[in-house]
């Protein structure tokens, strides 16, 4: 799979000059598409593709869009004007902020959650102790461990749509009775399954003591220092580089050496490596035994490419695109190769059977053969998955079902909090809350009302930044705390959380592995509040929760009324309604400054951070944030937090690039970025002090160059959950590619109390806000959802 560093975002494009990346043998890594843009992994999207022109004068519009170049500290004038310290004739802009990603916008060719090199999923840090992403991704591997453990025991496919059966249900009745420290009364052998459990009942209001379930212990198990040398050995023999050794034995485990040795397309499953790299690694190795159609090829490449596309988040595939993509890697029978691949059980494959209406609803796996073409030419689509995002949508629907069944509670009636929440949380155990900024109040004053009555009531949210957003009268969490114990209320006896409310903001940033171990936790008789905005991009993970469960409407959806205040708010709101409007900005909350090339957009965005918008706003430095479409190109992350590094914190970059004072941006886990400062850098690694963590963070020197990135320019993704007094959204001309609703929406949303837009797109920026809400992604949860009360009736 191709390396994404910082945990970004999935619809990225493939991050090709990344020094980072590894060079194992054959061609260089590809190059990107589009010209150049690259893809990083916070879930930002590509590098831009080069600058657009020559010039040098920048404009910044008046109210109208026209008129003379101003600046933040100029004389207001409708819509905001200009650009820092002026200078050169100022041409009209459209009167809007405008905003292009790195190919978020569905542009990438490959999707970036993870981190680049985060091949084991390790968190990065050295300090004493577990950190919560360490605990969250030990976890997780921990339940995917035993589900890899039981696919041998596993003789029926899953069906899609219904309730887990036979031994599918045996399966996830384990796996639950072990995450919840019980013993598994399910036998595997040909058994029946098992009666369900009866429910149980909803706990008493008052509080027990709180006991945090203990740390699991973190990252993966180091490989031995022999397996490393035994791979490092076979890696020098098939011209791989040999830095790869610890990352390879890291993800094949002690056998690694032994496994490459036999099947050489492993080496694809390691992170950052290409499909090129590996056939040249399997050509030195096997020789003339090898060839484009070998059953180990077809089946490491149908693997990576559901990895890819769950990098861009998608959840399964269309069989005909897989086949097309082996097809585009030389694949003689690409057909067949779909057949091999899921007889082997490298992949599973589900027939979703449509509505008399037309609609999808709710398939079945594929036929008993495994065979992938069987429906071709018919009405319904052929989807190919990896188990593990199959059984995560399955255990998410499953639990999110058992909480919309979950009848009125009496204890509710009471509640001061919203009216229309307090009514939807009183009648049923699931509830969809949806509103912009300023309607987050809402479900906090839920929360509020229900601990008022003596219940027991949580807040997460995505990010630090998030939560201290919210004040200490919230007392929010992250979520990625709550569920490693490291914040929250503990679990009760049978590991779940010991709450009677959760209420999840920024629930569009929830993946679907990260959604379904939340909702695995909470308890039967809890209600569970999923809060934010439709319009914001979606999780940089695989799935998209949040936009399923909206659509498939099986709970109770409270749209708030509240809308956001101030010019920001107002351009936002019209962006999410698909209109580009001029507002009035007296207190220069917009301001927008044209440019003419990607050179002169570094330019002007480092003149308004470290000059205008302090002088003019009086914003400090550190509360600005610059957001652009990539981490590529003329005016990508790169180059921007260069810019801005010569300018706020010059210094040689002694540690990997890095000096004391650097602002960065640190992916702890895929899919989640938190901000920080560098403090030193010793033998140990590079010192952090990140937001949100009272003790240092200590990143090793293996992992540097693909956690940790500058972080005065953030990607769209990077920067979803968070918001900061001032942002500076950059828009060079080679961004328009990439520029979506919901990237524009997202990006511009981000700044407090004030938005300069440096705009370089042209019309671009008009075109994306009216077309497609956010780019498509193929997911089963919805299905999933709209046939379970089929199910249950039958």
């Amino acid at each position: 799979m191709t390396a994404h560093p910082r945990g970004e975002h999935p619809d990225s494009p493939a991050d090709a000059d990344d020094p980072t990346a590894p060079q194992p043998p054959g061609p260089a890594a590809e190059a990107p598409a589009d010209g150049g843009a690259d893809a990083a992994p916070d879930g930002t999207a590509p590098d831009g593709a080069g600058e657009a022109g020559a010039g040098e004068a920048a404009a910044a519009p008046d109210g109208g869009g026209t008129g003379e170049a101003s600046s933040p500290d100029a004389a207001p004038g409708g819509t905001g004007a200009g650009e820092a310290d002026g200078g050169g004739a100022r041409t009209g802009a459209d009167g809007g902020g405008h905003a292009q990603e790195e190919g978020d916008g569905g542009q990438g060719a490959a999707r970036a959650e993870g981190g680049e090199g985060s091949a084991g999923g390790e968190a990065g840090g050295g300090a004493a102790g577990v950190s919560e992403a360490e605990a969250e991704l030990a976890a997780q591997r921990e339940l995917r461990e035993r589900i890899e453990r039981r696919k041998a025991e596993r003789a029926e496919p899953i069906a899609a749509g219904t309730k887990l059966s036979g031994r599918a249900a045996d399966l996830l009745a384990a796996v639950r009775a072990v995450e919840s420290g019980r013993t598994p009364d399910v036998a595997f052998e040909d058994s029946p399954a098992p009666a369900a459990p009866p429910r149980r009942v909803a706990p008493p209001p008052a509080p027990p003591a709180r006991t945090p379930v203990a740390p699991v212990p973190s990252g993966p198990r180091a490989a031995a220092p022999e397996a490393v040398a035994a791979v490092r050995t076979v890696l020098g023999r098939g011209g791989a580089p040999e830095a790869l050794a610890v990352r390879v034995a890291g993800a094949l485990g002690d056998t690694a050496a032994e496994r490459l040795r036999e099947d050489p397309w492993l080496l694809l499953s390691v992170p950052g490596v290409r499909p090129e790299q590996a056939d040249a690694f399997a050509r030195a190795l096997l020789g003339a035994d090898c060839g484009p159609g070998d059953a180990r090829r077809t089946d490491a490449l149908v693997g990576w490419l559901l990895e890819q596309a769950a990098l861009r988040g998608h959840t399964a595939l269309d069989a005909s695109a897989v086949r097309a993509g082996l097809a585009e890697r030389s694949v003689p029978d690409p057909e067949e190769a779909v057949r091999h691949a899921v007889a082997e059980g490298a992949v599973l494959v589900f027939h979703d059977e449509e509505d008399e209406d037309g609609e999808s609803g709710g398939g079945g796996e594929g036929g008993g053969d495994g065979s992938a073409g069987d429906a071709e030419g018919s009405a319904s689509p052929v989807l190919l998955g990896l188990d593990r995002y199959a059984l995560a949508e399955e255990s998410l629907a499953d639990g999110l079902a058992r909480l919309a069944r979950s009848g009125p509670e009496p204890r509710w009636a009471e509640a001061a909090g919203p009216p229309e929440l307090v009514r939807a949380v009183a009648a049923q155990g699931l509830v969809v809350h949806t509103g912009g900024e300023a309607a987050r109040a809402e479900p906090v004053a839920l929360a509020g009302a229900a601990r008022a009555l003596g219940l027991r009531a949580a807040v997460a949210v995505h990010s630090e930044n998030g939560r201290r957003g919210l004040g200490p009268e919230a007392d929010a969490v992250t979520v990625a705390a709550l569920l490693s114990g490291a914040a929250g209320p503990g679990r009760d006896e049978d590991g779940m959380l010991a709450l009677d409310l959760l209420v999840v903001l920024d629930a569009p940033q929830l993946d679907v592995e990260a959604a379904a171990m939340l909702v695995e936790s909470v308890p039967d008789g809890c209600r569970l509040v999923l809060s934010g905005d439709p319009y914001v991009l979606p999780s940089a993970g695989a799935g998209r929760v949040f936009g399923d469960l909206l659509a498939a409407r099986v709970c109770p959806q409270v749209a708030s009324r509240v809308p956001d205040a101030g010019p920001i708010g107002e351009l936002v709101s019209g962006i999410g309604a698909g209109e580009l409007s001029q507002v009035d900005a007296p207190g220069r909350e917009v301001v927008i400054v044209p440019v003419r090339d990607a050179g002169e957009a570094v330019h002007r965005t480092v003149q308004l951070v470290a000059d205008s918008v302090p002088r003019a706003l009086g914003v400090p430095v550190e509360q600005t944030q610059v957001i652009t479409v990539g981490h590529g190109g003329s005016a990508g992350t790169r180059a921007l937090n260069a810019a801005l590094k010569q300018r706020l914190n010059p210094g040689p970059g002694r540690f990997g690039g890095f000096d004391p004072g650097d602002r960065v941006a640190y992916a702890q886990a895929p899919g989640r970025t938190v901000q920080g400062r560098v403090v030193s850098a010793d033998a140990e690694g590079l010192h952090l002090d990140c937001e949100g963590r009272p003790e240092r963070v200590v990143v090793p020197p293996d992992r540097v160059e693909s956690a940790v990135r500058h972080g005065w320019a953030l990607t769209a993704h990077q920067a979803a959950g968070m918001r900061w007094p001032a942002a500076v959204v950059v828009l060079p001309g080679d961004a328009a590619g990439g520029l979506s609703r919901a990237w524009v929406y997202t990006a511009f949303g981000r700044g407090e109390r004030h938005l300069s837009v440096v705009h370089g797109v042209d019309q671009a920026l008009a075109r994306a806000v009216a077309g497609p809400a956010s780019p498509e992604r193929v997911t089963r949860l919805r299905a999933l959802l709209e046939a379970v009360p089929a199910a249950e009736e039958a």
